[in-house]
This record gives C-alpha cells, sequence and structure tokens, in this order.
C-alpha cells in the first residue's frame, strides 16, 4: 500500500464553488431552482436545497475522486432502500437520466450529484447521549451490517484513510509529516498497541462493505412526543468501502466516545445492541477496542493535517476539541480492560487462570479458621453513619480478629464505607483484593514460579507470562528481579496484608466501580485459591429476578419509582444508599423529616418495643403526653387530638368530623389537590395526575372550586383571591338553593401538589368566613406543607394569617412510623361521639407516641426548622437563578424545604415541558438524585427532601440540575 495514495485525498481541501454557481448547476443539470444553505463538511462541499420539489442535498467533491467509488455509493444506496427498518437518501437523476456529473467550474473537476434530504438532526452537538440512543446507534451498526452482508460492487475495492486495515501505516505517515504535534508519544504508543493487538487477530476477521462513518454527525434524529430520540436516517455514503466487518462498529463507538462523560464503558450498550442484531465473532470483540482506539488516533492526527492544510475551515476546527477528547477517553483505560468489558457485556468470558495448581501463600496457615468480617451494605456493625469514619474498615478488620489474631475481608463485597454522598460520579466499592489481619512474622511462600518487581507504596508483586500477584505489607530480602520457583519463600508479614491477583501485566485499582465490575473481576480473579480461604463475597439477588417477584405477588396499583429502579435497603440522613454502595441524595422524603437511619429512632423504638405497643383504647402516658405537646404547637382554642395511622387516615376523619359536627354531607375540594386514597379522602381529591379519573367519578356530595394557581390558573398574580372566591361564592349557592346543609371546606393551605405554591393573598379568610357563614368547618391539610417544613411558619395556615377549624397532620410526625394526627376543638371532637367510638391500632400506640415526641424532640436539638428557613433559603435563590440561564424553567415556587420547580416550553403560553420533566428526572437518577414530577400536568418537580438536608447537598442538586439542562433535553 502506498501512503502517497492513502493521505493524498486527506489533503486535499474543499471544493470551491460559490451559492451562485451551484444554483447554475442545479438549474442546468436538474431543472430545480431554490434556496441553498451550505452544510458543513470535512472535505466535500454540501448544499441544502429547499425547492418547490422538496428538500434535497446538492454534493460536489473533487474529481480526484474515482467515478466508479461515487457509483458504488449509489449503487448502495439504491440497494439499502429496500431494506425494511432502514432509510436512506435517494439518489436523484439529472434532466438527462444521470446520476452521477463531472463538471469543470473555474478550472477545477468535480463530480456533482444530488440526492433526497432527510429530515432529521445530527446529535453532534449533544453533550450526553442516553442509553437508549446509544443503543440505537449500535442497533443501526448491526442493521447496516446485515443489510450490506451481500453487496458487491468494483467500486468498493480501494484505499481510504479511514480503513483501519491501514490506520497503523497511517499513524506513523502523518506523526512523520507534524512534528509539532502535541502528545506525540502517546500518539506513538498507540500505533504500538493497536499492531500489538490487532496483528495475530487480522485474519481471522471476516469481510464486507461497510459503512465506516455510522457517526453521531451522519445519523439524523427527530424527537417523538414523549421527546425521545428516534432516528430518522443515515447519510453520507463516501466512505463506503470493502473492510472488516468490525469496522463499522469501531467507528460508530469513537464518535461516541465525544458524548461518554469521560467513561468508555458507556459504549457497552451500543455493542450489545449490535450483537443482538448482527452476532459477532469471538475474533471481532477481541479487536474491536483497539480499532475504536486506532480510530480516535487517526481522527486527531488527520484534523491536525487538515487544519495545516485548511487553517480557516470553521467546520474543522469545531471538531477539533472533540476529536482531542475522543482519543483522551479512548486511551484512559488499558486495553485489556476494555476488551474484557466488551467480551462480559455480550456474554462471553475470558479463560480460566492457566496456572491453577497453586501452592499456599500461607502455608502455616492452612486449615486454621479465619473470622470473615461483612462490611458490605447491609453489614451489622455499620450504624449512624459510622461508616463514614476514616479507615473504619481496618479498625472492623482488626476487632473482628480471633483469638489466634487471624481476620479477612471478602473480595467482591461493595463496601459501604467507599460510597460517597452528594456526587454525581460512581462510587469506587467494589474490592479486587482481599485484606488480612494476620501475626506479624507470618510467612508467605510464592504460589507460582515468578519474577519478583517492587512498586509504590509498598508493593510487591511476582509475576509469570500470564499472572501477577500483587501483595502489601510484605518485607523480604530477596532483590527486584529475583527469580522465584513455586514454594520459595517470599518474606513474612510485618503490617496488615493486601492480596490482589491480576491476569495481565496491569496494575489495577484495589477498588472499582460496580458498572466495571465484570471487566475488573475478570482480569483480577479472586485469590481464595491461593489463600485456601473461602473469602469471596456471597452472590446477591438477581435486582431483575427480585423486581419480577415484586409484580408476580404485590398489586401492580402500588408503582414503584423508575422503570428500572436501584434496590436501596439502606438510607442515612439525607441519603438513600443501594446494594453497590452508591448513595442517591433523596429529594423525595418529607416523610423522612429526620433524616434516614436516625439513631434515636432506632433507640426510642427499640425501647419501647421491650416494654409495651398496643392500641389507644389502653392506658399509658404516652398518649397524654403526645397529645400535649401536639397541642402546644395548634392554635389557641385547638384542644382535642385523634391519633392516626396516616394522612389519607387524618383526612378522612377530618370529612366525619365535619359531616358529624355540621349535620349536612356536602363538600367543598379544590380542583388539582390529593388528600388521600380512602373512599372519603379520594372523593375530594381531584388530581388528575393521581387519578386520571378524578374529574368525572367525583360523587355528587363532592363540589369542587377552581385552583387558586396564581401562576397558570384562570386569574394569575398575588391580588387573585377575588377571582378564586368567586367559585367558592357560586358552589355555596348551589349548595344553598338545592336545600342541602353544608359540611365544610377542605384545602392544603400551600399548593403542595403543585408545587408549594401560595395561595393568593386573603384567599383562605374570605372563603373561611364564608364557609363558615353557611354552616360549615374549615379543614387545614397539612400532612404535606405543615410540621416547619415550610420554614419561615409551622402550619401553612400562618402564611394565610387564618385559624382552621380542624388541623389534618401526618408525613413528618414519624419519621417513617405509621402516624398521623387530627387536631380540633372540643365541641367538633365529640360530635363524633353520637356515631360511635374511635381508636387507632398504630397511630396512637406506645411506640407510636414515644417516637413523634422524639421527633419533636431532636427537629428542637437539631435545629430543623431553623436549617429549613436558612438553607431552604438559599435553596431557594439558587434555583431562582435558573430562570435567567434556562428557558425551560418557568417559576420556583414554595419555600424552606417545600419547593417546587416548574418547566415550561414557552414562558408566555405556559405549555407544560412535561415530557422534558420526565426525562429530567430519568438523568437526575443517573447522577445520584431521586427526584420525580408532581402536577395535573407531571411538569412540576416537588422537591421536598428530609428537613436536614445540607447546604452541600442543596449546591449539588442545584449543580445537577442545571448540568442536565445544559444537555438540551
Amino acid at each position: 500500500m502506498s501512503l502517497a495514495t492513502l493521505t493524498h485525498r486527506a489533503s486535499l481541501p474543499c471544493p470551491e464553488v460559490t451559492p451562485e454557481q451551484a444554483a447554475c448547476l442545479l438549474e442546468r443539470h436538474y431543472g430545480m431552482t431554490g434556496k441553498l444553505r451550505s452544510l458543513g463538511s470535512q472535505q466535500d462541499l454540501n448544499y441544502r436545497i429547499d425547492s418547490t420539489q422538496g428538500r434535497f442535498v446538492l454534493k460536489v467533491c473533487r474529481g480526484d475522486y474515482a467515478a466508479v467509488e461515487l457509483q458504488a455509493q449509489h449503487a448502495a444506496l439504491n440497494s439499502l432502500g429496500t431494506h425494511p427498518g432502514l432509510r436512506v437518501p435517494k439518489v436523484i437523476q439529472t434532466v438527462e437520466g444521470e446520476e452521477l456529473l463531472t463538471v469543470n467550474v473555474d478550472g477545477q473537476t468535480l463530480h456533482l450529484r444530488l440526492l433526497d434530504y432527510i429530515d432529521g438532526q445530527p446529535l453532534t452537538h449533544l453533550p450526553h447521549l442516553s442509553r437508549t440512543v446509544i443503543e440505537g446507534f449500535g442497533e443501526l451498526c448491526g442493521q447496516m451490517s446485515h443489510a450490506l452482508a451481500g453487496f458487491e460492487h468494483p467500486g468498493l475495492e480501494r484505499t481510504l484513510q479511514w480503513d483501519p486495515r491501514h490506520a497503523q501505516a497511517l499513524i506513523n505517515h502523518l506523526l512523520a509529516t507534524l512534528p509539532d504535534l502535541p502528545q506525540r508519544a502517546a500518539l506513538e504508543q498507540v500505533a504500538r498497541q493497536v499492531e500489538a493487538h490487532v496483528q495475530p487477530l487480522a485474519a481471522h476477521l471476516p469481510w464486507q462493505a461497510v459503512h465506516m462513518d455510522i457517526t453521531d454527525d451522519n445519523v439524523v434524529w427527530q424527537r417523538d412526543a414523549q421527546r425521545h430520540w428516534r432516528i430518522q436516517g443515515v447519510i453520507d455514503f463516501g466512505d463506503l468501502v470493502r473492510s472488516w466487518r468490525v469496522a463499522d462498529l469501531s467507528v460508530t463507538c469513537a464518535a461516541l466516545l465525544h458524548h461518554a462523560d469521560g467513561d468508555p464503558f458507556a459504549l457497552l450498550p451500543a455493542i450489545q445492541a449490535c450483537h443482538a442484531v448482527t452476532p459477532l465473532q469471538r475474533e471481532e470483540l477481541e479487536v474491536l477496542w483497539p480499532l475504536i482506539v486506532a480510530r480516535a488516533a487517526v481522527l486527531v492526527l488527520s484534523s491536525e493535517q487538515q487544519q495545516c492544510l485548511d487553517p480557516d475551515n470553521v467546520y474543522l476546527k469545531k471538531n477539533a476539541e472533540h476529536e482531542w477528547e475522543i482519543f483522551h477517553i479512548a486511551t484512559s483505560v488499558p486495553f485489556e480492560l476494555m476488551q474484557a468489558a466488551i467480551l462480559r457485556s455480550v456474554g462471553e468470558t475470558l479463560p480460566p487462570v492457566a496456572n491453577q495448581d497453586f501452592a499456599p501463600l500461607l502455608p502455616g496457615l492452612v486449615g486454621r479458621e479465619f473470622a470473615l468480617i461483612d462490611l458490605g451494605v447491609l453489614s451489622p456493625h455499620f450504624e449512624a453513619g459510622n461508616w463514614e469514619t476514616p479507615g473504619i474498615d481496618r479498625r472492623l478488620l482488626d476487632q473482628a480478629a480471633t483469638v489466634d489474631g487471624l481476620a479477612a475481608s471478602r473480595y467482591g463485597q461493595y463496601r459501604l464505607s467507599r460510597t460517597r454522598p452528594d456526587s454525581a460520579l460512581e462510587p469506587e466499592t467494589l474490592p479486587l483484593h482481599v485484606e488480612l489481619h494476620l501475626p506479624h512474622g507470618t510467612v508467605l511462600e510464592a504460589p507460582f514460579a515468578g519474577t519478583l518487581r517492587e512498586g509504590a507504596d509498598g508493593l510487591l508483586c511476582l509475576h509469570d507470562s500470564e499472572l501477577s500477584l500483587r501483595l502489601w505489607g510484605v518485607r523480604t530480602s530477596l532483590k527486584p528481579g529475583a527469580t522465584l520457583v513455586k514454594g520459595q519463600v517470599l518474606g513474612e508479614v510485618q503490617a496488615p496484608l493486601t492480596v490482589q491477583l491480576c491476569r495481565a501485566d496491569l496494575e489495577p485499582p484495589l477498588f472499582c466501580t460496580p458498572s466495571r465490575a465484570l471487566a475488573w473481576q475478570a482480569l483480577c480473579p479472586s485469590p481464595s485459591a491461593l489463600l485456601g480461604l473461602a473469602c469471596d463475597a456471597e452472590p446477591e439477588l438477581d435486582p431483575q429476578a427480585l423486581l419480577a417477584r415484586r409484580d408476580a405477588s404485590f398489586a401492580r396499583s402500588q408503582k414503584h419509582y423508575y422503570a428500572d429502579p436501584p434496590r436501596i435497603e439502606r438510607g442515612w440522613r439525607n441519603h438513600l444508599i443501594d446494594m453497590q454502595g452508591r448513595s442517591y441524595l433523596d429529594m423525595l422524603n418529607n416523610v423522612a423529616v429526620l433524616g434516614h437511619g436516625h439513631p434515636r429512632m432506632a433507640e426510642v423504638a427499640a425501647r419501647q418495643w421491650s416494654l409495651l405497643n398496643t392500641n389507644s383504647r389502653f392506658h399509658y402516658a404516652a398518649i397524654a403526653e403526645f397529645s400535649e405537646r401536639l397541642l402546644a404547637l395548634a392554635p389557641e382554642g385547638m384542644d382535642r387530638v385523634f391519633l392516626v395511622n396516616s394522612g389519607t387516615e387524618a383526612n378522612d376523619l377530618a370529612i366525619r368530623l365535619a359531616w358529624a359536627y355540621s349535620g349536612g354531607r356536602d363538600m367543598l375540594s379544590v380542583l388539582e389537590a390529593y388528600h388521600g386514597w380512602s373512599v372519603a379522602a379520594d372523593a375530594v381529591s381531584t388530581s388528575i395526575a393521581d387519578n386520571p379519573q378524578a374529574l368525572s367519578s367525583r360523587p355528587d356530595w363532592v363540589h369542587p372550586v377552581t385552583a387558586p394557581n396564581t401562576y397558570r390558573g384562570e386569574f394569575r398574580g398575588p391580588d387573585s383571591a377575588p377571582d378564586y372566591v368567586r367559585s367558592v361564592e357560586h358552589n355555596l349557592a348551589k349548595i344553598a338553593a338545592s336545600q342541602r346543609q353544608l359540611a365544610g371546606f377542605i384545602c392544603e393551605p400551600v399548593y403542595g401538589n403543585a408545587g408549594g405554591i401560595s395561595l393568593p393573598a386573603g384567599y383562605l379568610q374570605q372563603v373561611y368566613g364564608l364557609v363558615r357563614a353557611q354552616g360549615g368547618v374549615c379543614i387545614a391539610d397539612e400532612v404535606q406543607v405543615g410540621y416547619g417544613r415550610m420554614g419561615h411558619f409551622f402550619w401553612g395556615f400562618e402564611q394565610q394569617g387564618v385559624v382552621p377549624d380542624i388541623i389534618t397532620m401526618a408525613k413528618g410526625m414519624g419519621n417513617g412510623q405509621p402516624l398521623g394526627a387530627v387536631i380540633t376543638r372540643r365541641e367538633i371532637a365529640e360530635a363524633l361521639e353520637a356515631e360511635g367510638y374511635f381508636f387507632s391500632s398504630s397511630g396512637g400506640s406506645p411506640v407510636s407516641c414515644r417516637i413523634g415526641m422524639a421527633v419533636l424532640d431532636v427537629m428542637e436539638e437539631e435545629k430543623l426548622w431553623e436549617n429549613a428557613q436558612v438553607v431552604g433559603g438559599h435553596f431557594k435563590a439558587r434555583l431562582e437563578k435558573l430562570i435567567d440561564r434556562h428557558s425551560l424553567v418557568g417559576a420556583v415556587h414554595g419555600s424552606g424545604f417545600y419547593l417546587g420547580l416548574e418547566l415550561v416550553r414557552d414562558r408566555h403560553t405556559l405549555e407544560p415541558a412535561t415530557a422534558e420533566t420526565a426525562l429530567l428526572c430519568d438523568r437526575l437518577r443517573e447522577l445520584g438524585i431521586f427526584m420525580q414530577p408532581t402536577g395535573d400536568y407531571l411538569n412540576i418537580l416537588k422537591i421536598k427532601p428530609p428537613m436536614v438536608t445540607s447546604r452541600r447537598s442543596v449546591d449539588f442538586f442545584v449543580d445537577m440540575l442545571s448540568k442536565v439542562l445544559d444537555e438540551q433535553l
């Protein structure tokens, strides 16, 4: 192969054809006129044509391109046009019936052709691509390979700079022509590595026609109604060639690295999707990563060369940065790691470790009993956040040592101590080693023959051609470079011993992230065989199988967050922790007002459980003490408490009290509100997000009034109370005209279900007056917004300057214990006695009462109300700054730790950004944040975290929210 031939076209600048010249050619040869717009390209000149006949692309390339190569492209397009599932451009013939023209423009010999235009957009500009989009690229690669498998044409036999068969030669040639190139050493090393990995496998790789450019530039997409990207078609067949089949996928994967957030493992879904359509041979899987790295090197070198020849080409300059980014990501991990990751991702395994017949590493301890310490997420050794203490794992290991001083950690057990709160990065929680507590002076012997080597931080490494044993905490008298036979003394333990095996001559980490666990565990197998110790972690339950068990036995109307939810089994403060040790910032749990895992809750509950737990009909001190505490928080005049199990029960009971006291049954409730799931509480709930049939299924005793939504309601602004009160007056008049007695009015005093929107000033004062004048009672549903969560006031109704007749409360009262309350006046409470007595099995139990008082104590001691004011104020201020930066953010509602971020597509029409909100929540979950939408249009982030939430967590949340909005949902 001639390097001159290989690089000749790469050194050619774009043809020079003005829009006016292009328009003349178009009219003369195609009989077409229209508006021309230049499209970016590396070496060809492309004009988009908007004409009365439709939209087309005029493609102009230099005459250096052999006509047979362009004819091959046309033949491929015509062939692929008949293949179901693939959309490619159609070739448009000239008025003379030709598909390809050769013309002369200002002394330039040029090839001219016209293709139809596929509407859509490339995704080059998007910094992040979802897993489904990455899978889409991979599936497209598989479909293209399958469709081109039998395609033949003389024009495919060509020398192309992008053909990976020539990558090493091209890299070496371009390096020689670019003497001042940055990172020359890294590029030279890549060339050597590519040769070492590809050459032995090249003869086994299948050949066929390949597109060679299925990239974020050359696949066009459009969003559907749910804002999900859908492939529209593949364009630009200029790199069509006969080469290795796997070349197509390598090109695609290299392009996707630009959208991988620095993580090459993000490519694996594309490889899996391609393999599912067109299964790849083992050799193709093994050579894929070297070809991806080679492609990255060719990209940066070609770009550097082209910029030297065409320094004013804006398209080239724009691409150069992300091509270097691709190279940096591609070279950030060892070849062996990505080869293992690719194989494991499609179900392939690595061959077993060649040296299975190990001699014991610790011959003097064979048969002795070790204490195996549990350092996992569910370990009973961890409580009250003690896993955050530096050195906790080592301390627990030392404490667990038996009388003989022998203890060991488990290989492959996800470590809770390695979790990282308030971090978008996946934590490195999986140990690829075993730590042992042994008596000093314990002798170690070589488990296999090899050469000794020393490294940094006290590393002692024994390696042969296929395996390395890495040790820390060993003293040896042997010199580096010494050759050992199996069973020869290595040294003796002088500190805690760390043992790690590795297949290749790599420097693996001691811990890896869960997403890299399969690959790293394939390269760093368990050292249990040479230790003679069953120290591997217990296999975890398959999360998908567990979810299937839930779906098979748990009523499906009880939904779970996310389509593919992580398994959460532990929490601490304002974070939830999955079984791999990843911490998620909890922005949903207003129930856990004190946060998760609070030691006071565990202590109080355990103490009371050890004494007594029964129902409220028995006589015990806690029920009186807790009731007194609640009345002390209520407005003057309220003197009776009911204890119940939940907010639903509290609202249900409040409605019964209104019926009993008023003698009527008709209730006013507010549209878009949610009050619970029982018959009565559901009847007054009108949120269509919670019940799509809510507006059509209300009983005749429920009279919904217009939602006083000051942001997107019928009347807007803080002075809109009189306008909304008219709806109340209208419904009261209807009830009076029917000669029915009004029972009452139920309303959240801050509009919780809509994200904490404040009611217009004076609204409740006017409505309460009207309701009471007609004999009804006023119920303030404080289940979501009360108990200090709003920061500047303890009860939501305080913001309106009113006192209700009945207060309902639950959620944070018990920090997760089933506990709710109804607070009212004596005359209202006693009206219920005519209908029978009332009791609560759980809400008024001794355990619930003690926990309820402990919650109030901790809120005071830890100044959580103050935290809601200060940190909550900072939170809202930071969210409000997003309005100026992101057009999708329409408004910020609420206060304290009850906030709503409303997303709209248009700030004038207030079109709700429902699909974008769903995508945003899914993306936040990937970044370590739990968030869900609310409101009738599901376009509001209802932000209601535990009241222990810190300023650091707030800043992390807002930073990640802004990042996702920047990713152009």
